[in-house]
C-alpha cells in the first residue's frame, strides 16, 4: 500500500506541475483533464500526507519515551494512545480511498419503478416509493425528470421512469435495484387482512451519446401514435407518442407524456442509451454486475431485497440484515439510514476482497 501512495504523491505533484505550464493554461481540454485527475487524487494525497505526519509525531513520542526527564516521558506517554488511533483511522481511509473506483459512480442516473406482483396494491406502492425517491432527491438538491410513466387513474403507477441529476447521484443509489416488497392492509380490504405486494427498481447509469452510439438509420424501428390515458384535451388528438425499437438487442422503450413528438423521441432514446449502457457493463464485468433482468427479477413477491411491513412499521434489508422501525420517515424519503449502512456494507465486501 505504502508504494500505490507515493505513486499517487508523485502523480499529484506531477499534475501540479502541469496545472502551471503555459501551455497547458492554454488548452482548455488538456487543463481541464488534469485538473480532475488532480482533483480525484486531492483526498488520497491530503490523508495520506496527514497520516505521515501523524507516524513522525509517532516516532517523536516514542522517542521521547527515553528522555531523562520524567514529566517529559509521562507527557509522551499520555498522548502516544491517541496518536496510534489516528494513525490507524487514517490507515482505514487510505485502505478505502484505495479501492478501485465505479465510473459511473459520478453520473446521473436513470429510476425505473414497475408495479410487480399484486394488483393496484402493487401500482399504490409504485407511486408511493418514487414520492421517496423524489423527496430524497429534493433534500440532497437533485433534479427530478420523469421521462416516463403509466399511471393506473387510481393513483399509482403500472411504470414510471426518471431522470434524477445532481452531485453522485448514482453512487448513492446504485445498491437500490431489484425487488421491493410490501406488506399491509390495503385500503379496498373490508376484512384487514394484510396483503404482500412486490414493485421492481431499477437503477441505471445515464449514458451520453458518446456512451453509446446508436445508428439511427439503421438500428431503430421508430413507431408513432396517439397517447392514451389520463392528460387533458391533447390526448388522442395527434401521433405525439413514441415507440423506439432497438433492433439488434430488441429493446424496446414507449414514451407518450409530452405533446411533442419530438421530445418524447428524444426522452425515449435517453432511456434507450441507458438500457444498452448498463447492458454492455453487465457484459463486461458479469461476475461483478448482475444484467438488468437479474436486477429487477420477475417481480414476483418471494424475490426481494427489502420488505416495508407497514403494520409494524419497519424496513428489512435482507441483503444486509438490516431492520430499521422508522418506516414513515423513510417512505417521506429519510433514505440516508438505509443508503448509508449498504455503502458501509459493500466497501467492507470490497475490502476483503482486495486483501
Amino acid at each position: 500500500m505504502l508504494q500505490k501512495l507515493e505513486d499517487v504523491e508523485r502523480r499529484y505533484t506531477e499534475l501540479e506541475a502541469q496545472l502551471i505550464d503555459p501551455d497547458v493554461l492554454g488548452n482548455q481540454k488538456s487543463y481541464g483533464r488534469i485538473a480532475k485527475e488532480r482533483s480525484d487524487l486531492e483526498p488520497i494525497v491530503r490523508a495520506y500526507r496527514q497520516w505521515k505526519n501523524v507516524r513522525a509525531d509517532l516516532d517523536g513520542h516514542k522517542e521521547l519515551l527515553e528522555s531523562s526527564d520524567a514529566e517529559i516521558r509521562e507527557l509522551a506517554k499520555e498522548e502516544l494512545p491517541a496518536l496510534r488511533e489516528r494513525a490507524e483511522a487514517l490507515e482505514a481511509e487510505l485502505k478505502l480511498l484505495l479501492l478501485p473506483k465505479d465510473p459511473n459512480d459520478e453520473r446521473n442516473t436513470v429510476l425505473e419503478i414497475r408495479a410487480g406482483t399484486g394488483g393496484e396494491e402493487a401500482s399504490l406502492f409504485a407511486a408511493e416509493i418514487f414520492r421517496a425517491y423524489s423527496r430524497y432527491a429534493e433534500w440532497r438538491g437533485w433534479r427530478v425528470e420523469i421521462l416516463s410513466s403509466s399511471d393506473t387513474g387510481l393513483g399509482g403507477f403500472k411504470e414510471i421512469i426518471a431522470l434524477i441529476s445532481g452531485d453522485r447521484v448514482y453512487s448513492r443509489l446504485k445498491h437500490e435495484g431489484g425487488v421491493h416488497r410490501v406488506q399491509r392492509v390495503p385500503v379496498t380490504e373490508q376484512s384487514g387482512r394484510i396483503h404482500t405486494s412486490a414493485v421492481t427498481v431499477a437503477v441505471l447509469p445515464e449514458a451520453e451519446e458518446v456512451d453509446v452510439h446508436i445508428d439511427e438509420a439503421t438500428e431503430l424501428r421508430i413507431d408513432v401514435y396517439r397517447s392514451s390515458g389520463p392528460g387533458g384535451q391533447s390526448v388522442n388528438t395527434t401521433d405525439s407518442a413514441v415507440r423506439v425499437t432497438h433492433l439488434p438487442t430488441g429493446l424496446v422503450v414507449a414514451c407518450q407524456d409530452e405533446k411533442s413528438q419530438h421530445k418524447n423521441k428524444a426522452k425515449a432514446l435517453k432511456i434507450l442509451r441507458s438500457r444498452l449502457l448498463e447492458r454492455a457493463q453487465a457484459e463486461a464485468h458479469a461476475e461483478e454486475a448482475a444484467n438488468r433482468r437479474t436486477m429487477v427479477g420477475s417481480g414476483d413477491r418471494s424475490e426481494r431485497i427489502r420488505t416495508y411491513n407497514f403494520p409494524q412499521g419497519r424496513l428489512t434489508d435482507h441483503r444486509i440484515n438490516l431492520t430499521l422501525y422508522s418506516l414513515d420517515k423513510i417512505m417521506d424519503g429519510d433514505l440516508d439510514p438505509v443508503i448509508d449502512a449498504l455503502n458501509t456494507h459493500f466497501q467492507a465486501e470490497q475490502l476483503k476482497s482486495a486483501e
